[in-house]
């Protein structure tokens, strides 16, 4: 099966936004690793997006951004993704993300009740990834 996951590491947050009880993390540049079914190169790809949290709150004061991640949780419901985020990524029930920022010890830290990522424009490759 063909799979698109935003790897975390690496991806830059332009930056985080809080409109009441909405809190938007927004990719100027999610890296994507597209895997398909039957090969075993994968390639990567990047693309902007936002993850997009309602009824939701910061955890902690925000950090400041432009940042670039350097990894993290993102969960929802029963669900943690470690380091990664697939495409697509939508649910309600409890919600959140620990999201690591490089050269800090400042975390982006959110909790809510539904999340969707939103995808914007469309993905532009950058390499094939060949396995050693």
């Amino acid at each position: 099966m063909d799979s698109s996951n935003i790897e975390l590491p690496g991806s830059e947050i332009e930056k985080v936004t809080v409109d009441g009880d909405t809190v938007s993390i927004r990719f100027s540049c999610a890296y994507i690793i597209k895997t398909l079914s039957g090969s075993v190169e994968r390639t990567r790809w990047r693309q902007a997006g936002e993850l997009v949290f309602s009824q939701a709150e910061v955890e902690q004061p925000l950090p400041e951004t432009p940042a670039v991640c350097d990894g993290g949780d993102v969960g929802q419901s029963v669900y943690t993704y470690r380091d990664m985020l697939p495409i697509p990524f939508e649910g309600r029930g409890r919600a959140h993300c620990e999201l690591r920022l490089r050269g800090s010890d400042r975390q982006i830290k959110v909790m809510g009740e539904s999340v969707i990522l939103k995808m914007e424009d469309r993905p532009y490759y950058i390499e094939h990834i060949r396995p050693e």
